[in-house]
């Protein structure tokens, strides 16, 4: 995820970093060169481009405007869910941490639940982004735990069934009521229902038909423009031709960005830096020393 300030004025004609302008540059080059080429033969053969009325490019153009804002606000919409899914896992391991400390009096039971939560976000985390994610979690994970886990295919739900066989275990033993059982279970449940929501948005792609229209329309749009008006600008078609390719293209690459909000891209959602606040949380409830939170990178947070 980005994070710098507002951009000022050298940042809006140079700023790269977070920007869209990498992803589409050899898009935005190809219509440009195919427009210069157009001007040169229009320059060498006078008349062989006839001018052609705006018409038709507008139609087109603000048809696709249109099909362009509408996947895109699906895309951010994916992107805004999935953040709020990540703020609620924030809200419930803080609760979950606060009230395990102060109704679980076993402190190696109360240790071991509060661990096991920082445990899951790893886990959760890794899963989204398709990678393994058993390494980071085994340290917060109690000892031969971690190898337990090492071949299921869903390893975040299985330590959340042992934070609950862990409450179980101090509901059978007395150590807690089953008032305070309930009590401790409804985090773990809304935990479950964030892991299904992530999973959701994660395993649920935008229509592959949509998105190929949208593509193909494009590159016809920014192909076929400078042929209508080349005979009217001239050498002014590449730059015109640059504008609109960038508009067109750069907002079909930001939606491919948005669409999957747990990757690594620039504008994904910062995941290893959620997962830290929740281990600064579970440790300072615990009463243990604290990482530092993360900090973006060349104004990216991961």
């Amino acid at each position: 995820m980005i994070v710098r300030s507002r951009p000022g004025p050298l940042d809006l004609l140079f700023a790269m970093r977070g920007s869209i302008v990498p992803l589409v540059a050899p898009r935005v080059l190809i219509v440009a060169g195919l427009a210069l080429v157009l001007a040169v033969l229009e320059r060498l053969v006078p008349g062989r481009f006839p001018e052609m009325t705006a018409a038709p490019f507008t139609v087109l153009g603000l048809a696709l405007s249109i099909f362009l804002g509408f996947r895109n606000s699906a895309c951010h919409a994916r992107w805004w869910e999935a953040r709020q899914l990540w703020g609620q896992l924030i809200t419930e391991n803080r609760h979950f941490a606060r009230e395990v400390v102060a109704l679980v009096a076993d402190p190696a039971a109360c240790g071991r639940l509060a661990r096991r939560s920082a445990a899951f976000a790893h886990l959760l985390a890794a899963a989204l982004r398709d990678a393994e994610g058993l390494q980071r979690a085994r340290p917060w994970l109690p000892a031969g735990e971690a190898e337990r886990l090492g071949g299921l295919r869903n390893p975040g739900a299985a330590v959340l069934r042992a934070q609950s066989a862990e409450l179980a275990a101090l509901l059978r033993g007395g150590r807690i009521t089953d008032i305070l059982y309930q009590t401790l279970s409804e985090p773990l449940a809304r935990m479950t229902a964030v892991q299904a929501g992530c999973e959701r948005i994660h395993n649920t792609p935008l229509p592959y038909a949509y998105s190929l229209l949208l593509h193909r329309t494009a590159w016809i749009f920014c192909l076929l423009m400078p042929f209508g008006f080349v005979g009217t600008l001239g050498f002014g078609t590449p730059v015109v031709a640059a504008i609109f390719a960038y508009t067109l293209f750069g907002l079909d690459a930001l939606g491919d960005e948005l669409e999957d909000p747990f990757g690594l891209e620039a504008n994904d959602l910062a995941l290893d830096a959620m997962v830290r606040v929740i281990e600064i949380d579970l440790l300072e409830a615990l009463g243990e020393p604290a990482p530092e939170p993360l900090q973006p990178v060349r104004y990216v947070l991961r």
